[in-house]
């Protein structure tokens, strides 16, 4: 398999390597200067964690493998100080290194620890999920979860390079790959309708590692998010699109304790978003039928019900919000991405209703 790059604008560029073969890239990534390189990765993924080291061992550099819990649970406070500490005993310098390897909630932790450690050591990711590889990994995004929401602290920082081995998906369990799944399909509805395309062809194809379409959606799920974060890395106004479905499923997920998968989490909440979108006389009834039978054609969920209330409630304190003044990403049509500012408590409570019958 051929190397493909996508390469992230910006003040700080880098380049997403999509392929087989990445991690010869990794030494020239962190650099000459680095002695100390600090490779955070899932702790259930030792072996895929040990290359890693050995190619930095061999490029010359002092490694140092720091395990950190699998899944979301590596994003909160106690083991992001672990982390700081693990620094700290190593004697991590600023022209050291900061190497993430594992899924989206690894590379959210190990991106944030970079950006906060000497206020600001090199980042390199290596992503092992479909959800890590078109989404969290790519464009500078960082952060850790609190008790009132998800992702609430955080930074922008952008890494060296992303290394996006699609062998590694191979060994995923299903679920979690549908899961990473929703993030390319939601690239679909807001800027490449040729990725809905491919799923609607083929949904068996498109939910597999093996599918004949893998990399080609890989590619154009992260050249649609690069397009984006090179022109508004911290989130100004076009980069907005990027969360479409997120509002709703931030809340989901902090309703479920985090134990609910993020994909499935966004799909939900792109069903609601085109609901809201319907309701509010901006969405034709054929693109939210268009919702649901994409989502659900590779077996994502496209209904919830829970308790409305404090869903609600959570969304109000959403990232997109601006003072009191909730705002959610809605489509005008697909690839036609718009806001929704201030929406009337009827119109959200209808919409809801629309996906928790």
């Amino acid at each position: 398999m051929t190397q493909a790059r996508v390469h992230v604008g910006g003040a700080d560029p880098y380049d997403v390597v999509i392929g087989a073969g990445v991690l010869g890239e990794l030494p020239g990534l962190v650099g000459d200067r680095a002695t100390t390189v600090a490779v955070v990765h899932a702790e259930g993924l030792p072996e895929i964690a040990r290359p890693v080291c050995g190619a930095l061992e061999q490029a010359g550099h002092t490694v140092h493998a720091l395990p950190v819990p699998d899944g979301e649970a590596a994003k909160e406070v106690g083991v992001l100080a672990g982390l700081w500490s693990s620094f700290a005993r190593s004697g991590m310098t600023r022209t050291d290194a900061v190497v993430g390897v594992g899924g989206g909630a690894t590379t959210d932790l190990a991106g944030f620890a970079a950006a906060s450690w000497l206020r600001g050591v090199r980042a390199v990711l290596v992503p092992t999920t479909l959800l890590g590889m078109v989404d969290a990994a790519v464009g500078g995004k960082t952060g850790i979860n609190v008790p009132e929401g998800k992702n609430l602290v955080g930074a922008f920082h952008p890494p060296a390079g992303v290394l996006c081995d699609l062998a590694t998906l191979v060994t995923m369990p299903r679920e979690d790959y549908v899961s990473g799944l929703a993030e390319i399909i939601k690239a679909g509805f807001i800027a490449d309708p040729k990725i809905l395309e491919l799923v609607e062809d083929d949904p068996e194809g498109a939910a597999s590692p093996d599918g004949p379409h893998t990399r080609e959606l890989v590619e154009r799920a992260v050249q649609v998010k690069a397009d984006v974060v090179s022109a508004d890395l911290r989130e100004g106004g076009l980069r907005e699109i990027l969360n479409y479905g997120h509002t709703l499923a931030h809340a989901i997920e902090k309703a479920e304790e985090y134990r609910f998968r993020h994909g499935h989490a966004v799909a939900i909440g792109m069903v609601y978003a085109a609901e809201l979108a319907r309701l509010a006389g901006r969405l034709p009834d054929e693109a939210v039928r268009r919702h649901r039978e994409i989502l659900a054609s590779v077996g994502l969920p496209v209904s919830y019900a829970g308790d409305w209330a404090g869903l609600r409630a959570t969304m109000a304190i959403d990232k997109k919000s601006r003072g009191a003044t909730l705002r959610f990403v809605v489509l005008d049509g697909i690839a036609e991405p718009g806001r929704l500012e201030a929406p009337d408590e009827d119109l959200l409570a209808a919409a809801y209703r629309e996906i928790a019958s």
